[in-house]
Parts: structure tokens; C-alpha cells; sequence
């Protein structure tokens, strides 16, 4: 806007009559009204355009999860009742191998893709070496071999690991207080073809030994499975989390001091990505933390 001034005695400047005519007075813009009216920001790239609807939403999204992404983990027993209580885990039962199978059957027809059982040993078969683990007529063997009978489009998740098996609740064998890598690796191997042999579609090495994916895997396709497919526990943390588990297994009574010499800091997540690479180099077809 525009004044006139004078100049007065003190000579300092004011305003004249005129200046004070508001008629002479243009008004500052008023606020935009209308928020459609702002100025265009000329952008090219709008990442909100994929989410202005849900069918676009769905189109782009990146991350379902859906029954093709379970694993249905079953807990055996060699019994001759159907189901006992996991104490640790309220809900979850061992289940003997009639109903495994009943279940794995269930698991199929709500288009759950693969299970993964687990078995709890009777004591007077678990040994240092965990020698049962290799009787082709063992728990698993024998429930492998049900379901796949009665069940032949579910895929079968087998672990392989000697901790159910040992009387010291390890996942190798022990020279005093020292778990034995390459001793323990060669029973393994051992584990993973009776589990194959009995109709395993995929071994699960959950050990944490040194070598023992790429051990695995020449075995097995020494022996004609090639298409048995591996997937490591790549990144396996010496956890309590794991208290449950073990109670359902039953290896929380057994175990002998912790697992930390084999299994993973929890604080290392460098040491994990190297895990994890280490097994997808020696034949891992999936890994899983």
C-alpha cells in the first residue's frame, strides 16, 4: 500500500490526510477459501495414487499372509491314548501316531501346506550319542510313514537334531562338558537319511552345528534324494523361549547345562546374517530364524 508523507519539524515523517483515505488502501490477499485451489505442487511421482482405493491396495500389496505361509507343528507320542496335555503349552497336545494322523489329514483340508512333528522319547531309549535317532522304526520313522499312507499331499518337515534322542538333552554328542561338531554332524547325517528313507519331504537342521547343512545335503544326494529339500534353522538363539517347546519334547528334564557354545547370542545380528549365508552356500533350499 501506498502513503504520502510530510516532512515536520522534527523532521521526521507522517502521514498526510490523503494517505489516510482508505479509499487509496489496496486490502492484502485473503487465505485461499478453497483448499482445491492451492497451487499444484507439479509432482511426477505420487505414491498415495496405489492407495486411494482397496482394490488398488490389494493389487500392490506386498506382504499376505495367508494358510499357504503355516506350518502346523505336531507333538508324538508312542501311546496308546490319543492325546496327553502339554503342560508349558495350554491348548497343546502329544499326540500317538492314529491321531497324527487324523490331524495332518485336518491340517490338509484347511489347505495348510506342510507339518512339522516333533517327538517326545520315552527316557529308556535316550542314550550320550542319541542312538535311537537312527532306528528306522523309531517314532518319527514310523509317523512319517503313517501319514504319508493317509496323507500324501501334505508336505512332512522332519528336524534334524539329537536332542530328543540324547539323555543329556543336547543336540550333538558330548566329550565331558565339550559338544562334539564333526561327531555330532555324522550322526546327523545318519538322522536326516532314515527321516528321508521314511518319506520326509524336507529335513530341518535345528542343531547348530558347524557344516552340517552342506553335510546333509551330499548325503542325501549320495543316496538318491536329491529332491528332499533342506530348510536350515539358520540363526538359531540359545533362548528360554524355547522352555516350552522343550517341556513338550521333554528334553527340559534332561538337559544338561545351556546350548550357548552352538546356539547364537541373541545380541549378534552380524553373526546371524553370516549364519544365514554360510547356509544357503552349502545347499539350504530355506532358511528360517
Amino acid at each position: 500500500m501506498c502513503y504520502g508523507v510530510a516532512s515536520g519539524a522534527a523532521g521526521i515523517t507522517q502521514p498526510t490526510e490523503a494517505s489516510l483515505d482508505t479509499r487509496n488502501v489496496r486490502p492484502f490477499p485473503a487465505p485461499q477459501s478453497r483448499p482445491d485451489m492451492a497451487p499444484a505442487l507439479g509432482l511426477t511421482r505420487r505414491m498415495r495414487r496405489n492407495r486411494k482405493a482397496e482394490w488398488s491396495r490389494r493389487l500392490v500389496r506386498e506382504t499376505r499372509l495367508t494358510t499357504d505361509d503355516l506350518i502346523w507343528p505336531l507333538f508324538l507320542m508312542d501311546s496308546s491314548e490319543a492325546r496327553t496335555p502339554v503342560a508349558w503349552m495350554p491348548g497343546v497336545d502329544r499326540l500317538n501316531i492314529d491321531e497324527a494322523v487324523r490331524q495332518a489329514a485336518h491340517a490338509a483340508s484347511l489347505g495348510i501346506p506342510a507339518i512339522a512333528p516333533f517327538p517326545f522319547v520315552d527316557k529308556a531309549l535316550r542314550d550320550p550319542t542319541g542312538s535311537e535317532a537312527l532306528n528306522a522304526r523309531n517314532l518319527m520313522c514310523r509317523a512319517v510313514r503313517a501319514i504319508k499312507t493317509e496323507v500324501p499331499q501334505i508336505g512332512i518337515i522332519c528336524d534334524a537334531a539329537l536332542d530328543p534322542y540324547t539323555s543329556h538333552g543336547h543336540d550333538g554328542v558330548m566329550e565331558g562338558e565339550r559338544i562334539l561338531n564333526d561327531a555330532s554332524v555324522h550322526i546327523l547325517v545318519q538322522q536326516a537319511l532314515a527321516l528321508a528313507d521314511a518319506g520326509a519331504d524336507v529335513i530341518a537342521p535345528s542343531d547348530m552345528m558347524d557344516g552340517r547343512v552342506g553335510a546333509i545335503r551330499a548325503a542325501l544326494d549320495a543316496s538318491g534324494q536329491e529332491d528332499v529339500q533342506i530348510m536350515a534353522y539358520a540363526a538359531k538363539y540359545a533362548s528360554a523361549f524355547y522352555g516350552p517347546f522343550r517341556d513338550a519334547i521333554g528334553t527340559n528334564a534332561t538337559l544338561v547345562g545351556d546350548k550357548r557354545t552352538y546356539q547364537m547370542d541373541p545380541s549378534n545380528s552380524d553373526e546371524a546374517i553370516a549364519e544365514v549365508g554360510l547356509d544357503l552356500e552349502e545347499g539350504a533350499d530355506m532358511v528360517m530364524i
